[in-house]
């Protein structure tokens, strides 16, 4: 990133740890979503010009950080309005990361890597370590979770020093090339697993970016790297072994992915209408039909946000809860989430189906924005464990006793 950070009162570790949460007041949430509008119009227009091996919204992300939104996800206390990581900021987080989506999925999936990343660090680092990462963020650095590996993943080896040497690869490393301080998770000689950030202009690795062959999301750079030889220092490990696993923070982060793929079935939905239009097609009774499914499926995604939104802000100040507090409601919290993750992958699914059937052969053709963003959508809704996730659902559903109208209410 060139963009200089604004200047921001660096907290002490104390002040962090004892900083109440505060909420987010209105005029400001209208700004971070307004600029998040006009970042994702931007990213909409110049999106055909990097859907390629090798492209990257690069520009967007300059945006973003012009935009504040790279600092954002910060506790007030580090210079950053709690973004993803309070709870009252869920709606507004799941708003931004649904804009995203909607001016290019590519763009969305680093940036809620971003987000995810430093909640992940929010929720189970050190004082110390916060403050170094936030200082990190303040500086522009981009975050992610690179956790996806194949027969070779990543083990932490401990040094004789005290420090870690890392061998293995992960896969599907979005945002390679771009992302400074990527969440490399891997298995300690134990088996149990761990969270560590690698700090990717202090060492060296082998990017295989031929790996990276897609039909879809070919501007999110997602190729695979090679970290054997990494050596770290244990305050580059976050957390506990087992961490990263624990819920309801795994489960419930799937909101976030969900409001981005949300955002590209409304650019669908959008592009569509569009190509009808310039056609003139706007008094067939079949096209007006499929539009109006169109436009339902939309709004129920909308609503299943808002009422994820709503599970989180009632749960805990903080996304998820502290780590060391014990919560009675970690079982729903993580059945409600995966029922948000199940309803929006099949809204996007019936979207994709329904577009296709408007816009017919010609509208599934280059340089028509419906043949990039079902390419995109489509390999973006292939999230591991789906069915694990619907089962989980019906599970929990299965071990409660209460009428359905009070389930999650």
């Amino acid at each position: 990133m060139t963009v200089t950070p604004p200047l921001v009162e660096t907290a002490s570790a104390e002040d962090s740890a004892s900083a109440p949460l505060s909420s987010l007041p209105l005029a400001q949430s209208k700004v971070l979503l307004a600029a998040a509008v006009d970042i994702a119009d931007f990213a909409a227009s110049h999106a055909a010009a990097i859907d390629r091996l090798g492209g990257f919204p690069a520009e967007e992300f300059e945006r973003l950080a012009q935009a504040g939104l790279l600092t954002a996800p910060l506790q007030p206390a580090w210079g950053g309005v709690g973004l993803g990581f309070e709870a009252g900021q869920t709606g507004l987080t799941l708003q931004i990361l649904q804009q995203m989506g909607r001016g290019n999925l590519a763009l969305g999936r680093v940036y809620e890597g971003h987000i995810n990343a430093l909640q992940l660090i929010q929720t189970f680092a050190t004082p110390a370590q916060m403050q170094k990462f936030a200082q990190a963020a303040q500086a522009q650095k981009v975050f992610g979770v690179w956790n996806a590996e194949a027969e070779d993943g990543v083990k932490l080896w401990p040094l004789a020093n005290g420090g870690y040497r890392l061998t293995g690869s992960k896969t599907f490393c979005s945002g390679c090339g771009y992302v400074d301080r990527p969440f490399v998770n891997g298995a300690l000689p134990d088996g149990r697993w761990q969270m560590c950030v690698v700090p990717l202009e202090q060492v060296s690795v082998a990017v295989d970016a031929d790996w990276w062959q897609p039909s879809g999301m070919r501007a999110s750079a997602s190729y695979k790297v090679d970290f054997s030889g990494v050596e770290l220092t244990p305050a580059d490990l976050v957390g506990q072994p087992g961490d990263y696993f624990r819920q309801p923070w795994l489960t419930a982060g799937v909101l976030r992915f969900a409001a981005v793929q949300l955002g590209g079935a409304e650019a669908l939905f959008d592009a569509t209408r569009r190509y009808l239009q310039a056609l003139n097609r706007l008094d067939h009774p079949h096209q007006q039909a499929r539009l109006g499914k169109m436009a339902i499926a939309l709004e129920q995604g909308n609503l299943w946000l808002q009422g994820g939104a709503a599970q989180i802000e009632r749960y805990s100040p903080v996304f998820g809860g502290w780590p060391d507090e014990p919560h009675p409601k970690v079982a729903s919290l993580v059945g409600y989430a995966n029922m948000v993750r199940t309803a929006i992958e099949q809204i996007c699914i019936d979207m994709m189906q329904l577009a296709e059937r408007c816009i017919g052969t010609r509208g599934l053709l280059p340089p028509q924005p419906s043949e990039r963003i079902i390419r995109d959508l489509t390999l973006y809704l292939r999230q591991p464990a789906f069915d694990a996730a619907l089962t989980g659902v019906g599970q929990y559903v299965l071990s409660q006793t209460q009428p359905g109208r009070a389930l999650w209410r």
